[in-house]
């Protein structure tokens, strides 16, 4: 029995879904991380997404599977079953951690440095590129050409590799 390209067709599309499947995070919270109560939980996965994993640092604690990840969200299930409101949990953790530990630190001047450092890597970058290409423009504009004698000497040494190129 021969097969399609129908069947082709859905086995790509099929591979297709469980490839894109795999780029979407999964979470790292594991099993007897989660709490009973439900809105509880919620409220955990909900702090876990706004806090910063210490090691990776470009991840939440939600989905980091580094062991201080785990460590802070425990920390933060512990604190909400002590009845601590989110921002007394918040507030917990970044007097231990500091600003850094939240994926989107407030705007004030001890976090000035967080927010404009992107901005001022920007403008340096582009500076640099501009004075590159200005540097470069100035070097073509300057370049002399060739005397007589270089002329010559260059037309020598092509007709060199000619003739090398042709044995």
């Amino acid at each position: 029995m021969t097969r399609g390209p129908f069947h082709k067709g859905a086995v790509l599309l099929l591979a297709a879904a469980l490839w894109t499947g795999l780029a979407f995070p999964a979470g790292a919270i594991e099993p007897g991380e989660k709490l009973d109560n439900p809105k509880l939980e919620e409220r955990a996965r909900e702090l876990s997404r706004e806090l910063r994993c210490l090691v990776c640092q470009n991840q939440s604690i939600d989905d980091s599977d580094a062991p201080l990840a785990r460590d802070l969200r425990l920390l933060v299930r512990e604190r909400l079953k002590e009845g601590d409101s989110n921002e007394e949990v918040l507030d917990y953790i970044v007097a231990r951690y500091g600003d850094f530990v939240l994926l989107r630190p407030p705007v004030r001047p001890e976090t000035w440095a967080l927010w404009a450092a992107p901005f001022i890597a920007l403008f340096i970058g582009g500076v640099v590129v501009l004075m590159l290409f200005r540097r470069k423009k100035e070097t073509a504009a300057e370049a002399e050409p060739l005397s007589d004698e270089e002329a010559a000497r260059l037309d020598e040494l092509m007709e060199k590799a000619d003739a090398k190129m042709r044995e």
